[in-house]
């Protein structure tokens, strides 16, 4: 009885001593997901689909130097929708997804890693809409284009504003600019850039109602390690000036 006592004990105690060592060391080979969500990440070639080198943007640019940095590998895929890129890094032990908003309802589904870069809420326009806005409850009356699965979308419907969501957010500035929506509830800067893709400028901002920051999301099973010492090369990067050298090469 005593020895089997004891050999309980001893497996507990190496099961103990590997999950500690499996916390305190750095994982390899993350899996990173994004979308095309210019100007912080993008395929080059315009897709729906990219791996490694055929990404670019603000956010891939600095989690790569991120990475490169903390010593750590990982793959990088671009794909298409956002709601398979969250619902992939929320569920598959060793993934993350980059960029996503740090919301209070995400907080404890996954390990932030950030921030990267602002998000602005806002309200646009065409540039002859006489429409204005003092408060998001302005825009009940009117027709509200947004992006499905995004966390603008998201917030505007769990507020009953009933928003119409497209799978792709630079389709909502055609059809602003052909009036079949008379709002697009976007993220600054992405918003404007990707209506300049689409050859549409000249929208108005009515208005800017919350102020989000962008971050690398990557599952609760990502070992507390990898998250600090990739924490510590961006904050790094961003005493180096390094952060604010990569977004001057797209802003």
């Amino acid at each position: 009885m005593i020895k089997r006592l004891l050999l309980v004990l001893a497996s507990a105690s190496v099961l103990l001593l590997n999950t500690a060592r499996a916390e305190n060391s750095p994982d390899t080979d993350l899996v990173l997901l994004t979308e095309n969500f210019p100007p912080y990440n993008m395929a080059k070639d315009g897709k729906n689909f990219a791996k490694g080198e055929n990404i670019n943007g603000i956010a891939a640019d600095i989690v790569r130097e991120m990475f490169k940095r903390a010593g750590l590998t990982y793959s990088l895929t671009l794909r298409f929708p956002w709601e398979r890129v969250y619902k992939l890094a929320l569920e598959n032990p060793g993934y993350g997804a980059f960029v996503m908003a740090r919301l209070p309802d995400r907080e404890n589904l996954f390990k932030w890693v950030g921030p990267i870069g602002p998000d602005d809420w806002i309200m646009l326009a065409r540039a002859d809409s006489k429409i204005t806005l003092d408060t998001l409850n302005d825009a009940r009356k009117y027709k509200i284009g947004a992006y499905k699965g995004d966390a603008i979308a998201e917030t505007l419907t769990k507020q009953g504003l009933k928003p119409m969501v497209v799978l792709r957010d630079q389709d909502n500035a055609k059809k602003l600019v052909n009036g079949q929506i008379d709002l697009w509830a976007t993220g600054d800067p992405a918003g404007r850039y990707l209506a300049r893709q689409d050859g549409v400028t000249g929208l108005k901002t009515l208005l800017r109602f919350n102020s989000a920051e962008l971050y690398l999301a990557l599952n609760k099973d990502v070992s507390d390690a990898t998250v600090a010492r990739l924490q510590a090369a961006l904050d790094q990067m961003r005493k180096d000036g390094v952060v604010d050298e990569i977004m001057g090469r797209y802003l």
